[in-house]
Formats: C-alpha cells, sequence, structure tokens
C-alpha cells in the first residue's frame, strides 16, 4: 500500500481543496492516471496515480487538505480485474514530414456547425441546433461534461421562453463553500480598492483601419501561421510601446521603492469555469503578432481546462481584460496588485461620430485605464492612454513604434 500525498504547488501555499475525485473508491487505477482534482488559492491541479493497484480515497469532495497530506492511498499488489488488459506503449512519434512552410490539410475534418466552439453538443442535437437557429446559450444540457442531447434541444423547441427543468415561482435559496480561488479574487480585488490611490482614465479608439486589415489579410495570416489573427495581438503590440514610453505605468511600489521594468509581462484576464484567472505573456514586447496570438490560444484554452500552472500566472507587469467579449460598453477595471495599471477593453459599437467635419459612422471602442496615483500622474497616463489610441487608429505604426515616414526621416 502506498500513500499518495498533496504535492507542493508554490512557496506561498499551504492548504489545497479536493474538489472532485475523477476516479472511485475501490477502483482500479493505471499509472500516472489522473484520479482527483484539487484546488489551491490560484489554480486547479490534477493528482496523478504513482503505481498501477487498487484506488483507496482518503479525502473526501470538499475537504481542506494540507500539503502533504495524505489524499489517497493504493494497494500495488492487488490484481488487475479480468478483461482490463494493460495500457499498451506508446509509439515514438515519427518525424514530421517536411513541408517548407506550406500548410498540409488536417487528416480529418470535425464536422461544421453554426454553434460555437464553446458549446458542446452531439451531432444531431448540433444540426438541429442550426436548423432551427436556437440559442445554445439557452439549452440546458444534461449530457455528461455538459453536453447538449438531441432531447435537451427538443425540450428547448416545446417550451420556448423558459429554461428547461426550471421550477416556476420558486423561492428556494442555496449556500455554496466558496472555493479558494474564488476566495483570492475577493480577497485581491478588495486589498486593490483598499491600498491603491486608483483612478480611471477614458478614451475612444476609432477601429476602422484594424477591422479592414483583419479582413484584408487575416486568411494569409490563419494560412501562415496556423492561427486566427484577434484584436488582442494589436492591443498587446500597442501597450508594449506605450509602456516602454511611459515606464512608469509598467512599474510598481514595493515598500519605499519603485521598480521598474525593461521588460513587458502582459497579464490576460481571462475568465476560467473556476473563476477569473491572469495568466502572463512573458516579453510580450519581443512577440510577433503570430507569436502573441498563439500564446493568448494557449493560455486560455489551458484557463478554460484548469490547466495553467503556477508559473504561468506569476508575475506580469501590466494587465489587459477585455470585458468586450461580454458585451461590456464601458467599466472601469480594478488594478492586478502589485501592478500600477490595467488596461480594459469594451465592446465595439458603431457610432455617429465627427471626421473631417462630417458625421460618420464608425465601429468605436472605449477604451480604459486604472492606474495607481501614487506612482502614475495625470500626464503619464492619459499619455499612455492617446499613445496606445493613436497606435491602434494608425496600425502601420506598429512595425516601428512610430510613424514610418518619420522613422524613415528619423524625425
Amino acid at each position: 500500500m502506498i500513500d499518495i500525498k498533496v504535492p507542493a504547488v508554490g512557496e506561498s501555499i499551504n492548504e489545497v481543496t479536493l474538489v472532485k475525485w475523477l476516479k472511485q473508491e475501490g477502483q482500479y487505477v493505471e499509472r500516472d492516471e489522473v484520479i482527483a482534482e484539487l484546488e489551491s488559492e490560484k489554480a486547479t491541479f490534477e493528482v496523478n496515480a504513482e503505481k498501477a493497484g487498487t484506488l483507496k480515497t482518503v479525502g473526501k469532495e470538499g475537504d481542506t487538505l494540507k500539503i502533504g497530506d495524505v489524499v489517497a492511498r493504493i494497494d500495488e499488489t492487488a490484481a488487475r480485474p479480468e478483461g482490463q488488459a494493460a495500457p499498451a506503449e506508446k509509439p515514438a512519434a515519427a518525424p514530421a514530414p517536411a513541408n517548407n512552410g506550406a500548410a498540409q490539410p488536417a487528416a480529418t475534418q470535425a464536422p461544421v456547425t453554426a454553434i460555437s466552439n464553446d458549446i458542446k453538443a452531439t451531432p444531431v442535437a448540433a444540426a438541429i441546433i442550426t436548423d432551427k437557429k436556437i440559442d445554445a446559450g439557452s439549452i440546458t444540457p444534461t449530457g455528461t461534461g455538459g453536453k447538449i442531447l438531441k432531447n435537451d434541444v427538443l425540450e428547448a423547441l416545446a417550451h420556448p421562453g423558459r429554461a428547461i427543468g426550471k421550477e416556476l415561482f420558486t423561492r428556494n435559496d442555496r449556500r455554496e463553500k466558496m472555493s479558494n480561488l474564488r476566495k483570492t479574487v475577493s480577497r485581491r480585488l478588495v486589498e486593490a480598492k483598499n491600498t491603491t490611490a486608483m483612478l480611471t482614465t477614458f478614451n475612444e479608439v476609432d477601429m476602422s483601419a484594424i477591422m479592414a486589415l483583419r479582413t484584408k489579410y487575416k486568411d494569409k495570416f490563419k494560412e501562415k501561421h496556423g492561427v486566427n489573427l484577434g484584436f488582442m495581438s494589436f492591443f498587446t503590440k500597442a501597450t508594449c510601446y506605450a509602456l516602454q514610453e511611459w515606464p512608469a505605468v509598467n512599474a510598481y511600489i514595493d515598500g519605499d521603492e519603485l521598480v521598474y521594468h525593461d521588460y513587458c509581462d502582459i497579464s490576460i484576464a481571462v475568465s476560467a469555469p473556476k473563476g477569473l484567472v491572469v495568466p502572463v505573456i512573458r516579453n510580450a514586447e519581443s512577440l510577433s503578432m503570430a507569436d502573441i496570438e498563439k500564446k493568448v490560444v494557449e493560455l486560455a484554452t489551458k484557463a478554460r481546462d484548469n490547466k495553467l500552472s503556477m508559473e504561468e500566472m506569476q508575475g506580469g507587469t501590466f494587465t489587459i481584460t477585455n470585458g468586450g467579449v461580454f458585451g461590456s460598453l464601458m467599466s472601469t477595471p480594478i488594478i492586478n496588485i502589485p501592478q500600477s495599471a490595467i488596461l480594459g477593453m469594451h465592446k465595439i459599437e458603431e457610432r455617429a461620430v465627427v471626421a473631417g467635419g462630417q458625421i460618420v459612422v464608425r465601429p468605436m471602442m472605449y477604451l480604459a485605464v486604472s492606474y495607481d496615483h501614487r506612482i502614475i500622474d495625470g500626464r503619464e497616463s492619459v499619455s499612455f492612454l492617446v499613445r496606445i489610441k493613436e497606435l491602434l487608429e494608425n496600425p502601420d505604426q506598429l512595425l516601428f513604434g512610430k510613424d514610418p515616414v518619420k522613422a524613415l526621416l528619423e524625425l
């Protein structure tokens, strides 16, 4: 019988919560198979079986465990159940054929549906959703892992206007234990409000140039780099140039000292299943547009799957948050301490604006920068945001960080 203990997950973390057993008491598990999911105050991580054998659970779901506590035991002397074959050795991966940079077609193509990739549905359910033009987000899934089944769609069609399975005129309350991650988010947000002299400045940016550029090059960009050309790479590039011009925005206070950074580690706020997480793009100032987009996809995917490591969420010199994906038109984001500022992106909305003495319709986005007034003055914060606006409205400047003609003339 061997003990499976709670592993150390960070210097400052002393306890974790047992979120879920993925294998049950008495079940035969293979070596390295995931048996449980634990959650610290910063991330969710998995526990693996160190040997093959019969599982004996020790902790219960919802228990708070100390680092080093026994979470389970495995009887490695137990016989493998009949009919359960030992896992086959994985063959070594063959070297990928050279393609001289050309994109190779996928061996198999996933079925194409009109529903979002974030929503899971069976092929039949997806076909009905597409045919009937149903809002998939309004359907209550009953399948494993939140998958929408055929009957879920049919129930939604039979009862339009209300959620399936919801009791009418209910007066019920329910209580849930706050997760370690939610406790940490709550504590840090209150700490940011109470310990910083936080102020927010606003501006707006005409997104016409970026949207036209994306429309023109998105297909070639995807073919060349294997990733979509999104807005985040433009905002990250513009932010890095502005941070290097206004270094106080990229600094923070440490006791009686100001710590300045010659690099830009950009934190991106991501809404994960367990709460808000803020993974970091390291040295974003040195990355290409494609590298930034790839990193954003990688970190966002890990966040949704609760796969982020502690290292991927530590540090960061400046944060970008995008409430526009949820429809936010304007907000005052809260600083991600110990950082000194945060940029808030918002919904792109067509509005009437004056350009060249004429009233025209343009796709506009409000921008907000919340900053710590102890280290960043009004002149710096406003100039920082105006610089981002200038770079976004003239994306050709993102190559040099200034007007190409002025760069040519060394002005």
